[in-house]
């Protein structure tokens, strides 16, 4: 599901130090808009698309029994990777605000993280470059229409690919897999993805996977604000940006949040009050890299880029990247998920 709203979270932020208050800052800011991080003048994405190959991708996606299989590899160009080259810069829409993934290292400045790494590994392949990105943060909600209205060339802000989302862009190969998971404070009775959130607030962001589950089985759970996708809409239990539930959790406006175990396990280091309830997360989700609908030649570009970088085994630059980023909260992956082609 993605639904667009245009207005800023709502609800007081107290004074917390670190990365924590650093986050939370960034997350009001994001949720607002598009937010360009770099200061250029790149101008849109413009990556253009074919009717027919829309057409194709939209049965595919009606088809759909295996969303992670994308299109076959290739190092060639073609008319969407050229406009990137004309420009001289690669328009990313990334995260700002999930420790690890996406973010501000509060010190430098400099955004950081697993996904970040990825985008910079595009870069250089298609410019020779790795600091030849313009980064804009992207609110959860606005990744498909930052797509859609050409104001970035990828989207690689932890974007599970399903079915769904093929009937509206287009993805690369997986580059990581995660799962669904229930965040909750540490002497919270919630225990999981069970029963024990009956009667519970819960905090999902809008057009995530997370709310998409909860439309599914709620466990009797409140997890729909009051004239949701309205203008009236509070912006409490279903928010423009991920991190917005962290905030109302840590500001008791909520009892639990349920995201992506990746993301989850983030916000935990962020903030040691809270945990990931139950012992594994109840779904199986990939992320992949987004573009706009039939960028045939971007997306093949992509799935070349990934190639390289889980090549190398343990010495891969996945794994480094996954070493110095994720492996203290998501410990024991020994490989990137393998790529899955199409055959069509």
């Amino acid at each position: 599901m993605s639904r667009s709203k245009d207005r800023p979270g709502r609800g007081g932020l107290r004074g917390w130090g670190g990365v924590t208050g650093m986050a939370v800052a960034c997350a009001v800011t994001a949720a607002v808009t598009l937010l360009p991080l770099a200061h250029h003048d790149g101008g849109s994405a413009g990556a253009g698309t074919s009717g027919g190959v829309v057409t194709a991708d939209r049965t595919r996606a009606e088809a759909c029994t295996e969303p992670e299989a994308s299109l076959p590899a290739s190092g060639a160009d073609g008319p969407n990777i050229d406009r990137i080259k004309e420009r001289g810069k690669l328009i990313a829409g990334v995260d700002q605000n999930s420790f690890r993934w996406g973010y501000r290292n509060p010190e430098s400045g400099d955004l950081e993280g697993f996904d970040i790494d990825l985008v910079r590994a595009i870069a250089d392949d298609l410019l020779g470059d790795p600091d030849a990105v313009i980064f804009r943060a992207i609110p959860t909600n606005q990744r498909i229409a930052a797509l859609e209205n050409d104001r970035v060339d990828v989207v690689v802000r932890t974007m599970t690919i399903n079915c769904k989302r093929l009937e509206q862009v287009s993805f690369s190969t997986a580059y990581f897999q995660a799962g669904q998971q229930v965040l909750a404070p540490k002497e919270s009775p919630i225990t999981g993805y069970d029963a024990s959130l009956k009667g519970k607030r819960v905090c999902s962001a809008e057009g995530s996977t997370a709310y998409e589950a909860l439309e599914e089985k709620s466990f009797g759970a409140l997890y729909k604000d009051d004239f949701d996708g309205t203008e009236r809409d509070p912006d409490r239990l279903t928010v423009p940006n991920q991190l917005d539930c962290l905030v109302r959790l840590q500001l008791g406006e909520v009892d639990a949040v349920v995201t992506d175990n990746a993301l989850a396990a983030g916000q935990a280091a962020q903030d040691p009050a809270v945990e990931l309830k139950g012992k594994d997360p109840f779904t199986t989700e990939y992320y992949g890299v987004a573009t706009k609908k039939g960028s045939d030649d971007l997306v093949a570009r992509v799935n070349k880029v990934l190639v390289d970088y889980r090549a190398g085994g343990k010495d891969s630059a996945w794994m480094r990247s996954y070493e110095k980023w994720l492996a203290t909260g998501l410990p024991g992956i020994t490989a990137p998920p393998a790529p899955k082609y199409r055959t069509d």
